[in-house]
């Protein structure tokens, strides 16, 4: 299983659609676009699973090309780097 990030999406894109564009390359088994906590709105990116031979034609096929008016980025999804927890410090910053 290949997991692929799919960038500069158009902010209409939905799950649905980024589906269909890789599904001409393999079985996907999940597409997702990702989508801003607070307003919910797309934030122009989303990842796509899919089978590691169907995932090497589809970031072939489709880095660079044109959707909607916008070129996508495609390619293979790094992993998430681990951040540190955020803490909520409010008392540490001293105000004189």
């Amino acid at each position: 299983m290949t997991r692929i990030y799919c960038g500069n999406l158009p902010f209409s894109t939905n799950d649905d659609e980024l589906r269909g564009m890789f599904e001409d390359f393999g079985t996907v088994n999940d597409a997702s676009v990702v989508s801003d906590r607070e307003t919910g709105r797309s934030r122009g990116f989303g990842f796509v699973d899919m089978d590691a031979e169907g995932a090497a034609k589809a970031i072939e096929a489709l880095d660079g090309q044109d959707y909607k008016g916008r070129n996508l980025k495609v390619n293979e999804a790094r992993p998430r780097e681990e951040r540190p927890p955020q803490r909520n410090n409010r008392s540490s910053s001293r105000r004189y």
